[in-house]
């Protein structure tokens, strides 16, 4: 088993929240570990990624290469669309559709759009949306990490004892709440799979 993901965003979505549920995960299962992330202007809106390797074997460098990504996770679309240089022929795109327009020459949202499902494997998803439904917009990046399950490598309990894990000490509200957002992305990429 080995899965390299590419997380991306802008500052504040909550990319590194994704990385350590994942890691937490990966951990649960025995897995291999290694994490590199770039910070950008983060505070300010700017880039945010991260990459990730899980594997059953030993892993040699932090970095993934051009061309070897299995997925991409993304919570701003423009900035998914920045990556796919990584991804492989059979990786999977997941990105919400959410626009975090920080620049003067953003794109129109379609013409993001479109771009993206040239993209066979591709999973694009109103996380926002998804994420109030279960309680709170602030849990769109666990929508999207629900969203990632079919992909990872890591099976659905797993996941959510990991969510478990990393938000028990935010209480019990908080714990259900992940719960219900990771669940809702599930649903969506087991539809479209």
């Amino acid at each position: 088993m080995k899965t390299d993901i590419i997380l991306a965003g802008v500052g504040g979505q909550g990319i590194l929240s994704i990385a350590t549920v994942i890691g937490q995960a990966a951990l649960r299962k025995g897995f291999y570990m290694k994490q590199a992330e770039v910070h950008g202007m983060s505070q300010r809106g700017g880039d945010v990624q991260s990459n990730l390797r899980i594997s059953d074997r030993p892993i040699a460098s932090d970095l993934i290469p051009t061309g070897k990504c299995d997925l991409i996770l993304s919570l701003e679309p423009m900035e998914a669309l920045r990556y796919l240089p990584y991804l492989n022929e059979n990786g999977w795109l997941i990105t919400n559709e959410t626009t975090f327009v920080n620049i003067d020459n953003y794109p129109e949202a379609d013409e993001v759009y479109a771009a993206i499902k040239t993209i066979q494997h591709h999973v694009l998803l109103n996380a926002d949306a998804l994420a109030k439904e279960a309680g709170s917009v602030r849990a769109a990046n666990i929508v999207l990490l629900g969203a990632t399950i079919p992909f990872l490598g890591i099976d659905d309990a797993t996941m959510q004892a990991a969510v478990r894990d990393i938000f028990a000490r935010k209480g019990e509200e908080i714990v259900t709440l992940n719960l219900r957002a990771l669940a809702a992305g599930k649903a969506i990429s087991e539809q479209r799979i």
